[in-house]
């Protein structure tokens, strides 16, 4: 199984960042979706996750200023968060798990998003 996360790189605050992720290498339709994020200094945490019936979850911190989707035809997954805040600066990690048993995770690789005040 490969995750290949795509987007990120140098945004300035206030804008909006796109971030997609397509899966490979297994079917995924009763997974859930979702993107983490990791802060130097910090633990990583949960951004935003989507259940297989495309129910979402935000975090507080990006709560109403973002929206995950996922397409499941193509095994991929996006991630969008406007009126950036340098806050958001972080590693973003695309991720899918499975809460069967036994229980699964897949990450992504990993892209940087640095937000400039």
């Amino acid at each position: 199984v490969q995750l290949q996360a795509f987007g990120g790189g140098l945004v300035q605050a206030g804008g909006l960042l796109t971030l997609s992720c397509a899966a490979s290498g297994s079917t995924f339709s009763g997974d859930y979706f979702g993107w983490y994020r990791q802060a130097p200094g910090k633990e990583r945490e949960l951004v935003a996750r989507i259940s297989s019936g495309g129910r979402p979850n935000y975090a507080d911190s990006v709560e109403g200023r973002s929206t995950i989707s996922r397409y499941n035809a193509k095994n991929t997954m996006s991630l969008q968060i406007n009126s950036l805040k340098p806050e958001d600066t972080a590693v973003y990690y695309c991720n899918i798990t499975c809460l069967c048993s036994p229980t699964y995770n897949y990450w992504g690789q990993g892209t940087q998003v640095t937000v400039s005040s």
